[in-house]
């Protein structure tokens, strides 16, 4: 029997890798603390100078320690652009990776609902050139920057649902009680 050309193996090599891209994440609530999360990455809902803030920013940098802010200045010497992600080293979190993206600001008039979207894609597409297989998000945009919170939801999930991803395990970290239980049964609904 004659071997393929080695285009056709090329391409059904291609084909194959995307293949494994195309699975169904398991998504789920989790109502917790992100810096407490052991999977492989979690996520920064971070602002665009790259060095820190408030809020869930805030709280993975204190967690992680110096080491976060120090591949911050390195990797991102002049920031993110909003919608954009990228990633650094997790320093003393139990996640491996912080993949930080910048989300809009929709109390200070960034109200394109694609850039939001976008931090989600961006960050599955930053997480799987990492090869990380679980995840935690918070609800980017929605705690200082006033995205409202059901929107904010649907976006995540929605997002999420429908993401091609090596991504098995994907979670999405809500702190209070009432944005969790909202959360959940939006999960829960798919």
């Amino acid at each position: 029997m004659p071997r393929p050309a080695a285009s056709t193996l090329m391409l059904f090599r291609r084909s194959l890798a995307r293949a494994r891209l195309v699975r169904m994440a398991i998504i789920t609530a989790v109502h917790g603390d992100i810096t407490a999360q052991q999977t492989d990455a979690v996520v920064n809902a971070a602002n665009t100078r790259m060095r820190g803030g408030g809020g869930v920013d805030g709280a993975i940098h204190r967690a992680g320690g110096p080491a976060v802010l120090a591949d911050c200045i390195a990797r991102f010497p002049h920031g993110l652009a909003t919608g954009d992600a990228g990633w650094t080293t997790a320093g003393d979190l139990p996640a491996r990776w912080v993949i930080h993206t910048v989300g809009p600001n929709f109390a200070a008039g960034e109200r394109d609902r694609s850039l939001l979207v976008s931090c989600y894609r961006r960050s599955l597409e930053v997480a799987d050139e990492l090869g990380v297989r679980s995840i935690a998000f918070p609800l980017i945009s929605a705690g200082i920057y006033g995205w409202p919170l059901d929107d904010a939801v649907d976006a995540a999930v929605d997002t999420l649902a429908r993401a091609r991803t090596g991504v098995d395990d994907i979670r999405v970290i809500a702190f209070s009680t009432p944005t969790f239980e909202l959360l959940r049964e939006r999960v829960a609904a798919g």
